[in-house]
């Protein structure tokens, strides 16, 4: 079930967030605001929101610093952070001194631990670290279901009842492993297949060769909510951008899938919000 007592729909959210990412914009709102940081396998994404959760302000990077939910390059991923956080605070004319980060759901304390650091070697404490499909959840404002992160390394899964996280898991299989799968079929190095897989004129090509591996992690899902009770499935994160990948999903999992606009974005702005406020974005 999503949760739609807020007068600004998830769709529009995501839409200004998108722009501010892309563009650079920058809200007028200044009030309580909060920073958020998706160290992701593929991209690295910073958001601001304000006190009633709304957005602010966005930057981000391509970024290889993290492999299947670990930080493999340190040096890199301060560099990276550091450098999109000046950019946000040049934006806004103001000074971050606290970050709320996104891990994979599931992982150890130990890793935990490395993601903090980055933000503790530029200077952040962190005020919150989050599962990406929890953080995803806040912004569809999800209470009931499930929601599905498919990262460029991973697939996260959890479930939510009464808004409360009941599975949580993550495993790696993700965007990185429909590249290498285009890579081999068409004997492609790995570059120009990332570049074949993200142009749209390939679209029913890519869907062709990568079914198969939509379809494992759509398996990943069904074993991770067996049982729970899932009625309805919530599909977010870059690699589940391919137009038919949520009837693939559906398909696998025998229950209704939504997929929203911009679902690279949702995990990256859900981070920094503060759970219990999304009723009250206007």
């Amino acid at each position: 079930m999503v949760n739609a007592k807020s007068g600004s729909s998830p769709a529009r959210l995501l839409g200004t967030f998108a722009r501010q990412v892309r563009e650079g914009e920058v809200a007028a709102s200044r009030q309580g605001l909060r920073l958020g940081v998706d160290l992701g396998t593929a991209n690295i994404v910073l958001s601001v929101v304000d006190g009633a959760n709304k957005p602010v302000a966005g930057a981000w990077q391509h970024s290889t610093v993290v492999r299947d939910g670990i930080v493999v390059d340190w040096q890199g991923a301060v560099r990276a952070v550091g450098s999109l956080r000046d950019t946000l605070e040049h934006r806004l004319g103001m000074r971050f001194t606290s970050a709320s980060a996104a891990v994979p759901p599931g992982i150890s304390p130990a890793t935990i631990k490395v993601f903090t650091n980055v933000l503790q070697a530029v200077g952040l404490e962190t005020d919150e670290v989050v599962d990406e499909p929890v953080a995803a959840a806040r912004v569809l404002r999800v209470t009931e279901g499930a929601v599905i992160d498919v990262g460029h390394g991973t697939t996260g899964v959890s479930v939510l009842h009464d808004g409360r996280v009941t599975v949580s898991i993550d495993e790696a299989t993700g965007g990185h492993h429909m590249t290498l799968v285009i890579s081999g079929a068409l004997h492609l190095p790995y570059d120009e297949a990332e570049a074949f897989k993200v142009d749209p004129r390939h679209g029913r090509e890519v869907f062709g060769i990568v079914r198969p591996t939509l379809e494992k992690m759509a398996t990943i899902a069904a074993r991770a909510i067996a049982g729970a009770g899932v009625t309805q499935v919530h599909l977010v994160g870059g690699a589940s951008s391919l137009p038919d990948a949520p009837a693939v999903f559906a398909d696998v999992l025998g229950l209704p899938v939504e997929r929203p606009d911009e679902p690279l974005f949702v995990t990256p702005l859900g981070i920094p919000m503060v759970p219990g406020r999304v009723e009250e974005v206007a």
